[in-house]
């Protein structure tokens, strides 16, 4: 699992420096060729830098293992971290389009041609950046490295839509020269779609929310495959960061010894966790199972 960390970090790492130089050059571009869409892009930029960092803080965080202050780990941490980033991008995009409304109304030169070059190098560069890291957040299943993808993207978006903005105003002059302006106004409004969606998945995986069949169905799997379990009761999970969690309920033959049932339940808990890395505790109870149910399955013993 800390490789996973380790392979957040350094997407994190990368993103940073790539936004740093990307940042300075959309700003100079953006000033010296008269393009606020420019600009908004190089602000955007900077904030992609500061997400970057607090991605990675909260890999860092999330890697430590459980100790007496923290039992259940630092795991949240990384969710901590999406949320933030998600909110980054909200923030962005509002700055964005207030700028942008303010600059419609504001009478300008149109932008420079050359500022279409740039541009055209910045979408590629955040493309293949976003695709990058979105392919690592996947991978680790890691939502902060994820938000830092669309983060990415987001900037890749505002940069086309500057293209496309400049564009018009290049190409048919006087009485455009807000082309860009509107543009950047639109991006804003994909990049607040953008952070909202994200937010909404942090604030799910930080109230607990079941995090899909996807998971818990193999687990369950795992879990009913182990010699001795009779039947599954109840089974919760939940995410912390790029790991999760697991409360399982476990029926079992009732007449066996404390002793035969606690070591079912250590042996359920560790097949679980090597068939399932990213699964970080189980927490396994042990109930009796009596056949002959009246809807053919397993119910539990009076008491149980």
């Amino acid at each position: 699992m800390h490789s996973d960390f380790e392979r957040g970090v350094r997407s994190a790492q990368v993103g940073m420096v790539t936004n740093a130089v990307l940042a300075l050059v959309k700003l100079l571009a953006g000033i010296f060729g008269n393009s606020y869409a420019l600009i908004a892009d190089a602000v955007e930029s900077s904030a992609d830098i500061f997400s970057s960092l607090i991605v990675w803080g909260g890999l860092r965080i999330a890697s430590r293992d459980p100790d007496n202050d923290y039992p259940f780990g630092y795991g949240k941490a990384e969710t901590v971290a999406s949320a933030t980033v998600s909110l980054m991008l909200i923030g962005a995009a509002v700055g964005i389009a207030v700028e942008a409304v303010r600059e419609i109304h504001t009478p300008h030169h149109a932008p420079a041609p050359w500022t279409l070059v740039v541009l055209v190098l910045v979408v590629i560069t955040k493309s293949l950046l976003a695709r990058r890291v979105g392919e690592v957040g996947h991978e680790v299943g890691s939502s902060a490295v994820q938000a830092d993808a669309w983060h990415h993207f987001s900037d890749a978006i505002t940069s086309a839509a500057a293209f496309i903005g400049i564009s018009i105003a290049v190409w048919n002059g006087a009485g455009w020269e807000s082309a860009d302006d509107w543009a950047a106004l639109v991006a804003s409004v994909v990049i607040l779609y953008n952070g909202s969606s994200m937010l909404r998945t942090s604030l799910r995986d930080l109230m607990d929310r079941h995090p899909g069949e996807d998971i818990a169905l193999p687990v369950r799997r795992v879990a009913e495959g182990v010699p001795g379990v009779a039947a599954i009761e109840k089974l919760l999970i939940r995410r912390a960061g790029i790991a999760y969690h697991v409360e399982i309920h476990v029926q079992a033959d009732p007449t066996m010894s404390l002793a035969a049932a606690h070591s079912l339940g250590g042996l359920v808990k560790s097949t679980i966790r090597t068939a399932q890395p990213r699964v970080r505790g189980v927490l396994v109870h042990m109930e009796p199972y009596v056949a002959g149910a009246s809807d053919g399955g397993g119910r539990k013993a009076d008491g149980g």
